[in-house]
């Protein structure tokens, strides 16, 4: 037997294997004529557009990338990808030991003078 989910009474009722696995008055979608184009000009394809500026460097990026040379991926660009990494370590050492600090204040009763 087949079920499908009334949405009528919330609960799973008996349906035909037709309304089991069209469920919601959903059916296959029958074949159609195209739509008719709205505006006259076609457009380009991305390959005969004109506005890329630049040479691709991405052959280039994977070579690099790729390189078996034991460096880890997010240090393979040298001294700039090396401060970027030691400035991210820096801030998230020293956010930590300001949290730690802030609890520590804060834990810390009141002086009644």
């Amino acid at each position: 037997m087949y079920y499908k989910f009334s949405s009528f009474t919330q609960t799973l009722t008996g349906a035909s294997f037709a309304n089991a696995y069209c469920p919601q008055g959903l059916k296959p979608a029958a074949v159609t004529e195209a739509s008719p184009v709205i505006l006259g000009t076609p457009v380009k394809p991305v390959s005969e557009s004109s506005q890329y500026m630049g040479i691709n460097r991405v052959p280039d990026l994977q070579r690099l990338f790729q390189r078996p040379d034991g460096v880890p991926v997010h240090l393979k660009r040298g001294v700039p990808d090396k401060l970027l990494y030691r400035t991210t370590m820096a801030l998230t050492v020293g956010g930590a030991v300001y949290c730690l600090i802030a609890l520590y204040m804060a834990a810390q009763p009141k002086n009644k003078k």
